[in-house]
């Protein structure tokens, strides 16, 4: 920074101090060239005696008044070119010819005459080297030298292959510094990788503070989850961004770089390693056989769609009310089924709609159906009760009738750890749909077929609950990466609230493979490790991206976090199983429980009053029903439906503002 300083002061002189400056230096050297011929012809750094002063003056006196006539000084030296150099050579050759006639050629008593030869040569390449050494300290080379030391620095955690490619990348880019390598291995750390300098890790923080650190780039493709939250644990507090590599293959193929560097992902956070799936359990219900995703375009329906078609069914649909949603799965997934050899069929339909569900199952039987169809942000249901009912109840209703009449062998919902002594209207409904697959589950043929339905055999009805998925639509996760990215604040409706969570890849394939267990009515439950505290991790994701979070204690930090208090139905935490007796399958990941059901045939009479409640869109009615029907179900006192609240404001104006 002093550096950078001195050429700022450079530029900013008046041009007639720069040109003073400039004649001062040149008189310098025209003296100091012939002292220096002097020590070179004598080889010794002695002073010159008063013969040689009459030649120093000479030099001078012809010198300077040459480069005033060619332009020496009107010339701006950090920009200077050819014309510059051309300029250099004529005023210094006119110089030699001049001063070589008075010293070489006439001579003076007491004077060496080779003076007169190698004095102006010393002085060319002295004038030139002073004007090429001020063109680059004030021109462009310097200064981007310098430029570059102020660049964000940047460190790779791990030496290995994919460290070595990212720092040949690095060198390339003319956006980051790269400083050195940190690496775990004591054999590694102060030694040279590439002409860059191995760290340990507890050197990290002294880097960030000396050499300007601000993102440390993990290069470790292959590390285990464990050891990578181990890795971030180490660096979390830092004022550092870290952010992470592709894989070590795209590295070494040269398919990926510095732009493919991403944000850390927050399930890098959970610290627990995915189990390998079951290949049994995840062919069992799908390899060679047709296969229908309810809900196909949402984050579980879409993921589940990748892991069945890896699996390789004849046929998979797609079965989605978004049109969007729906086309873009459809485009994705397109290419691999041709190239897989499997039918892509995509059906725009809503669950509710019966005559729809009954045709495509109809047209298509298909062995397996996933209902991953469902409303499921808490607020919005609260707010639209009447349709978070139909769609999450009626919609498994319409979906498992149809299913039970076309010869659907398995059908697996896709359920929520909220249905668990739910507070608000999405996770009681969740709850009344499982209750309606138990209760089909339990149902004998004579029942189902007197509702009209004339059927040899039901599927195998199951459902697997689980918490929250990391990036699904909805999820805190990709909401705070905005909310970071736009410099907060970061918005948490509780201090204290936490939830559990998983990846979507993990979940999708935990469900298929639960899918496969099923037995009748059997309620699965994901191992989803520890619920992990929402501030917490608003805090980690606001520290690893290089911020600090602002608070009382700490009032000049980056980003706030601001607590906007718990919203209608929201709960502080979530359960996964409403009794305590969960027992293992042949999952590790995965339990069964044994919840309460009604029967079908007292259960179907109490959806009876539930339908009148919706068609009238009576949201006391429909809680209480709710209450009434889900064990553990405590609903908000509050009402927030908006067509409920609108209709109460025209009938009372002067009751409800």
């Amino acid at each position: 920074m002093k550096s950078l300083s001195s050429v700022d002061t450079a530029l900013a002189l008046p041009r007639v101090a720069k040109r003073l400056l400039a004649l001062v230096v040149d008189v310098c050297l025209c003296v100091g060239t012939v002292w220096a011929w002097f020590a070179l012809r004598t080889e010794s750094l002695g002073p010159f005696g008063p013969p040689l002063w009459w030649v120093a003056g000479t030099s001078v006196a012809l010198a300077l008044p040459l480069m005033v006539h060619f332009g020496l000084y009107r010339a701006i030296f950090r920009r200077s070119g050819l014309n510059a150099v051309s300029g250099v050579l004529l005023a210094l050759g006119t110089y030699g010819l001049l001063f070589a006639t008075v010293f070489t050629v006439v001579g003076v008593p007491g004077v060496p005459r080779s003076v007169g030869v190698f004095q102006p040569l010393l002085l060319l390449l002295a004038v030139g080297g002073t004007r090429a050494l001020v063109r680059y300290w004030l021109g462009g080379a310097y200064r981007n030298l310098l430029g570059q030391k102020r660049l964000p620095g940047v460190l790779i955690y791990g030496a290995g292959a994919a460290g070595w490619q990212l720092a040949s990348a690095l060198v390339r880019d003319p956006q980051l510094r790269l400083v050195g390598f940190v690496d775990d291995d004591a054999r590694l750390q102060g030694h040279d990788v590439d002409g860059r300098r191995v760290y340990a890790p507890t050197q990290v923080a002294q880097l960030v503070a000396e050499q300007g650190v601000s993102d440390v780039l993990l290069a470790m493709p292959s590390a285990v989850k464990a050891q990578r939250s181990a890795i971030i644990g180490r660096l979390q507090g830092l004022p550092v961004r870290v952010r992470t590599v592709p894989g070590v293959a795209e590295l070494l193929s040269g398919q990926a770089g510095i732009g493919d560097l991403r944000e850390l992902d927050v399930e890098d956070l959970l610290g627990r390693e995915p189990v390998r799936p079951n290949g049994l359990l995840l062919n069992r219900n799908t390899r060679g056989k047709r296969v229908a995703v309810t809900g196909a375009g949402g984050s579980i329906g879409s993921e589940l769609c990748r892991q069945i078609l890896a699996c390789q069914p004849v046929c998979l649909l797609l079965v989605e009310r978004d049109e969007f949603a729906l086309y873009r799965i459809q485009q994705e997934l397109a290419p691999l089924a041709q190239t897989a050899g499997v039918e892509l069929v995509a059906l725009l339909a809503s669950v509710c709609d019966r005559e729809r569900m009954h045709e495509i199952m109809g047209t298509w039987q298909p062995h397996t159906v996933y209902h991953a169809a469902a409303y499921k942000h808490v607020p919005l249901v609260e707010q639209n009760p009447a349709e978070g009912v139909r769609n999450n109840v009626w919609g498994t209703w319409m979906a498992a009738e149809a299913a039970t009449l076309h010869g659907v062998q398995n059908f697996v919902l896709v359920s929520t750890d909220k249905a668990v002594r739910p507070t608000n209207v999405m996770g009681a409904s969740k709850r009344l749909a499982e209750m309606v697959l138990q209760a089909l589950a339990g149902a004998s043929l004579s029942e189902l077929a007197s509702d009209g339905l004339s059927i040899e055999s039901r599927p195998v009805f199951s459902m697997v609950r689980f918490g929250n998925v990391l990036g699904s639509s909805g999820s805190v996760v990709p909401l705070f990466r905005q909310q970071i990215a736009a410099g907060g604040p970061v918005t948490l409706t509780h201090q204290d609230i936490n939830r559990f969570f998983m990846t979507i890849p993990e979940a999708a394939q935990l469900v298929v493979q639960a899918g496969a267990m099923g037995q009748g009515g059997d309620v699965f439950v994901l191992d989803m490790g520890q619920p992990v505290r929402i501030y917490d991790l608003a805090v980690r994701m606001i520290e690893l991206s290089g911020r600090t979070v602002r608070s009382e204690a700490n009032p000049a930090g980056d980003i706030e976090i601001r607590i906007t208090g718990l919203r209608p139905g929201e709960k502080l935490y979530e359960e996964l199983l409403i009794g305590n007796d969960p027992q293992p399958t042949a999952h590790s990941r995965i339990m069964k429980a044994h919840e309460h059901c009604l029967p079908w045939a007292q259960l179907q009479a109490r959806l009876g009053a539930m339908e009148l409640a919706l068609a009238a869109n009576d949201v006391d009615l429909i809680k209480g029903l709710l209450a009434d029907l889900v064990d553990g179900y405590q609903p908000a006192a509050e009402v927030v439906d908006w067509v409920y609240l609108a209709y109460e404001r025209e009938r009372m104006p002067g009751v409800i503002a």
